[in-house]
């Protein structure tokens, strides 16, 4: 229902945000769950929220849905993006905070971590005037500063692809430890048997990139939607956090 989506070859329709999906049963449940990715909705297999909607079902509502009240609706769906937002979020400093590199940050990053974590717990209408855009941009330029130390020293560390247009373009074999790909469109890239360690892949476009055999067991802020969007395999690494996208297979 929140969520909206345009027809691609991620998804068969279009839906916008707060309308029923035309797959969805009347036990709320998905009628081709199953069949997702052979009835042309391969989006719907790979996108996470973070755990956003039991979030603000349990916390944010106290236990209320749209189902039971669908006058709650427009409520729900407003602070379900937000909190989807604040959670990935939330993802990406718990990685930083891990990060041995990035302890002359430690300070800053709970601050921010604690700050993000104070907005998830705001009421809905609290959320709805959250200026998201402004914390999340602060965040961000924190991000960079962590990802800088955590790719210094590494051989790429000075090839910076940050959203760059790099659809289907071809890095087999290379050594890319350290490269900042932020944000770069890597759609259909054939990254087969790369070095990726410590690069950075925070927002990076994956969909249908090529990842077989490649290493990114310390890859920076990659999530399982986006791994989930790429072709894999067994001889694929992914970082501890990540678990194995079901639909991989092969050597």
């Amino acid at each position: 229902m929140a969520p909206s989506f345009a027809a691609s070859s991620d998804f068969a329709i279009s839906k916008a945000a707060g309308q029923r999906c035309r797959n969805l049963a009347d036990d709320f449940g998905c009628a081709i769950h199953a069949q997702l990715r052979e009835r042309g909705f391969p989006g719907c297999t790979v996108y996470d929220c973070f755990g956003a909607g039991q979030h603000v079902t349990q916390v944010t509502l106290g236990g209320r849905t749209w189902r039971q009240s669908p006058d709650l609706a427009g409520t729900m769906f407003t602070a379900f993006e937000v909190v989807r937002a604040l959670h990935e979020t939330l993802w990406y400093l718990t990685e930083a905070l891990e990060l041995p590199e990035a302890k002359p940050l430690a300070q800053q990053l709970h601050q921010a971590y604690e700050a993000t974590l104070r907005h998830t717990l705001l009421d809905p209408q609290a959320l709805g005037d959250l200026d998201l855009r402004s914390h999340r941009d602060a965040v961000a330029k924190l991000l960079g500063r962590t990802s800088a130390l955590a790719r210094s020293g590494q051989p790429a560390e000075d090839r910076s692809l940050r959203g760059a247009d790099l659809v289907g373009r071809g890095f087999a074999g290379m050594d890319l430890r350290g490269a900042d790909f932020r944000g770069a469109l890597l759609l259909g890239a054939d990254l087969r048997d790369t070095d990726l360690r410590r690069a950075d892949l925070l927002g990076a476009d994956l969909r249908g990139a090529d990842l077989r055999g490649a290493d990114l067991s310390t890859s920076l802020f990659l999530t399982l939607p986006q791994a989930s969007a790429a072709r894999g395999s067994a001889a694929t690494r992914l970082p501890a956090a990540l678990r194995r996208p079901a639909h991989w297979d092969g050597p």
